[in-house]
């Protein structure tokens, strides 16, 4: 019989409904994603005039979709994020000219990095968006600094020019101690290794480059506004907004000396409360659940499909139908595409794989992907005879390894036998763990095999080569291609074998014969003899040595970091044999090691800090003091992110580490302001800190208001996208807000505690040396 039908008659695919064929399009690694895609959308019209009319080209799932529109909501953010920093220096300065002096940092400054990222060939991504976003609430923290110094010179009866360039000369060493200080605690960043320290190297340079265009903007464009159009201090009555504001700001002056003057009298009861800080940080972040990236909504699932080892090819595509079936029922889904049996896609004859392409977020009630996936879940768990893990696409993935779930976990050893044995042991053990769910393994043990003897002396009288009950085999079973027919549009494989009634038991074996001496046809049943075993359809391994990976996903209140350990401890419990090694992988692996690599990173952050500071004030008692104040920014960041029931993830941690550049800065303004009354005017420590305190309150209380709201748009966020910007954007507002509250109490304790230890240790105070070059 011949029939047209499919080069492998024993896998199919599906679109819908449809039958059809699953193209699956990779950009090459030096591509732009959304310029590829645009290209074959361009190609797509061209190639269906190719085509016959009864086929169609349709797209199941375009990732650039959620890209496009996670990059627009980003840029909307931007905006946001822009227009709350200048609200913010407008109420506080309440004047056209020094808000203007303020805000051109932020256009100068986005337009500098811009540049500095073509240069370094960088792209506009969610990332470096996400980075312009940040760096909007501190490059204006130097401005405004420097803008605050000039208004003291006016107040003090020097002409335009003369404040300006006074005051630049006295505030400039603090602008360049914020902005060293604040690029040193990118350092760690820009150093890490593995896939993340590839994805985050171009998050931290570009803050870095936004951190060195504002430094510039602020030491020159700035006090040139100041000099040419701010000719006197805004009036504290002639409007209403100046009489509101100046009574606010009054009367919390007011009320923060009142309090600092009994903090100073107790300062026992400070230093208890720094250290109580730096305790509850680090017990906070022990607890603290830590997870890797966290799960975006990009629409998109990977559902993998598993039936019995021994299944038929029919009853496989039965299974995969009637799952296919009940992921179309759920109103949540737009379309599916389903790829059954030994193909691309799958290994064996027993597996599938299904794409399922969800309905934009508002079409689907605002169910996320997670809870599409949930109900998903209850629904196929119904199917008898068919596993269906399914696992949310990520639009950020590290581990290199595919799998039925999101996460892994491997078994090798040099010796099969022991990892058969213990491998369902394990598995059991693991399915136990609660917040566990998807567990499942690539070993396939149990395919059905037919071993072949061939009687070679009764195949040498009967006349019969080896090589012809090979090639007879081959014909009969392997879907042998034996010849190509072309016609002027196609082209046509002859694929040659025996009807599928006749492959379905080795007993078929007697409906075939072998040519052999004088042309007579010979039963292949009497050439061979046949004996049915089991085998395993694959078998994989990891590097030379055979292994297992067993792999499972996560619910939704199960951290990865609470699992990795469960496992592992649930694994310890069965005490392996010496010969098996288990280790964590793909993804789960690349969390551990960063996961491990964290706190080093936040050490090496504060001692680049430190180095840097000890560098600039020629001291090693001021940079403490200015570190002291980083404990209160970490538990205020972890306390928001336990509060808003997020982990502890990768993103997160970077706004620790930002938080670690960005706090500081109050402890410099602190620290520059009473060295200075203290070497310029012969104050005494006590004093010289009060007056820091009363002077500084001012512009610390701005740089912080604008750092605070150039994070709300990444915290309160709901677009596309928005899951891996929102714990950035929570963890700077608790850092900032915390940090804030307790370090204008204690970096002025800090301060005379060191002053007080270095007179009892050397005989002289901290003040004593002489400053840097342009140093107050």
């Amino acid at each position: 019989n011949i029939e047209q039908s499919t080069r492998n008659t024993r896998s199919a695919a599906r679109f819908n409904h449809q039958p059809a064929v699953l193209l699956t399009i990779v950009k090459s690694a030096d591509a732009n994603v959304l310029e590829t895609v645009d290209r074959i959308q361009e190609i797509i019209p061209d190639v269906k005039r190719w085509i016959p009319a009864g086929i169609d080209i349709s797209v199941l799932s375009d990732r650039t979709l959620t890209l496009r529109a996670s990059v627009h909501d980003m840029q909307l953010t931007l905006a946001l994020s822009i227009a709350l920093v200048m609200l913010v220096v407008y109420v506080f300065l309440r004047r056209p000219s020094p808000t203007l002096a303020a805000g051109i940092t932020v256009p100068l400054s986005l337009a500098g990095t811009c540049a500095a990222m073509w240069c370094a060939g960088f792209s506009v991504n969610n990332l470096t968006l996400m980075a312009l976003a940040v760096s909007v609430g501190f490059v204006v923290d130097d401005a405004i600094v420097m803008i605050e110094n000039m208004y003291r010179k006016l107040e003090h009866g020097l002409p335009p020019l003369a404040a300006a360039l006074e005051g630049t000369r006295q505030i400039g060493f603090t602008v360049i101690a914020i902005s060293l200080s604040l690029v040193a605690a990118f350092i760690p960043l820009l150093l890490m290794d593995g896939v993340v320290g590839r994805l985050l190297r171009e998050f931290s340079v570009t803050l870095a480059f936004a951190v060195a265009v504002s430094t510039v903007v602020s030491l020159t464009v700035t006090p040139m506004i100041c000099a040419h159009f701010v000719k006197s201090v805004p009036s504290r009555n002639a409007t209403r907004l100046d009489r509101v504001v100046e009574a606010i700001f009054g009367w919390m002056v007011r009320a923060y000396m009142r309090t600092l003057a009994v903090a100073l009298r107790h300062p026992v009861m400070m230093l208890l409360v720094t250290l109580l800080t730096v305790a509850l940080t680090v017990n906070l972040y022990l607890k603290t659940p830590k997870g890797y990236f966290p799960q975006d909504d990009t629409g998109l699932v990977f559902a993998s499909t598993r039936a019995s080892p021994d299944i038929s090819f029919a009853a496989m595509n039965k299974l995969q139908t009637e799952a296919l079936e009940r992921i179309l029922a759920d109103p949540a889904v737009a379309n599916v595409g389903s790829s059954v049996g030994a193909s691309g896609f799958n290994a064996s004859v027993n597996q599938g794989r299904m794409f399922i392409a969800l309905k934009p977020l508002e079409q689907r009630d605002g169910m996320t992907t997670a809870g599409v996936v949930e109900r998903l879940r209850r629904s196929l768990s119904r199917i008898g005879g068919l596993s269906v893990f399914l696992s949310p696409a990520r639009d950020i993935r590290t581990g290199a390894r595919q799998s039925n779930s999101d996460y892994q976990f491997t078994l090798w050893s040099t010796d099969i036998g022991e990892l058969y044995a213990w491998l369902p042991k394990v598995v059991e053990r693991v399915k136990q763990v609660p917040g566990i769910t998807d567990v499942s393994t690539d070993r396939e043990q149990g395919g059905l095999q037919a071993s072949i003897s061939i009687d070679r002396e009764t195949a040498s009288r009967l006349g019969v080569r080896v090589e012809d009950i090979s090639n007879v085999l081959a014909n009969a079973f392997s879907q042998r291609q034996i010849s190509t027919i072309y016609t002027q549009r196609n082209q046509y494989r002859v694929i040659l074998e025996v009807e599928p009634r006749y492959q379905r038991d080795p007993g078929d074996f007697a409906h075939i014969f072998v040519p052999g001496s004088n042309g007579a046809q010979i039963p292949l049943t009497s050439l061979i003899r046949t004996e049915k075993t089991l085998a395993p359809l694959v078998v994989n391994h990891q590097g030379p040595f055979p292994a297992f990976t067993i792999s499972y996903s996560l619910r939704p209140q199960m951290s990865l970091d609470e699992a990795t350990q469960a496992i592992r401890a649930a694994v310890a419990e069965l005490h392996l044999p010496a010969s098996i090694r288990a280790d964590s992988a793909g993804d789960a692996k690349a969390f551990a090691q960063q996961a491990n690599s964290q706190v080093l990173l936040i050490i090496a952050a504060l001692l680049a800090v430190y180095i840097v500071l000890g560098v600039l004030y020629e001291s090693l008692a001021h940079p403490l003091t200015i570190i002291s104040t980083l404990p209160a920014a970490g538990l205020g960041a972890l306390i928001a992110l336990r509060l808003a029931a997020m982990d502890l993830t990768v993103i997160a941690f970077i706004g620790i580490i930002l938080l670690i550049g960005i706090v500081k800065k109050n402890g410099i303004m602190l620290v520059d302001f009473a060295l200075e009354q203290e070497r310029q005017h012969g104050l005494s420590p006590e004093r010289a800190v009060l007056e820091a305190a009363r002077e500084r309150f001012r512009p610390i209380l701005m740089t912080t208001f604008a750092a605070l709201l150039g994070a709300v748009p990444l915290a309160i966020g709901v677009g596309p996208g928005s899951e891996l910007r929102r714990p950035l954007g929570i963890a700077i507002i608790g850092g900032l807000v915390v940090s804030q509250i307790l370090t204008l109490y204690t970096t002025p304790i800090i301060y005379l505690w060191l002053d007080r230890l270095h007179r009892r240790l050397w005989g002289t105070g901290t003040h004593t040396p002489a400053p840097p070059q342009g140093a107050p």
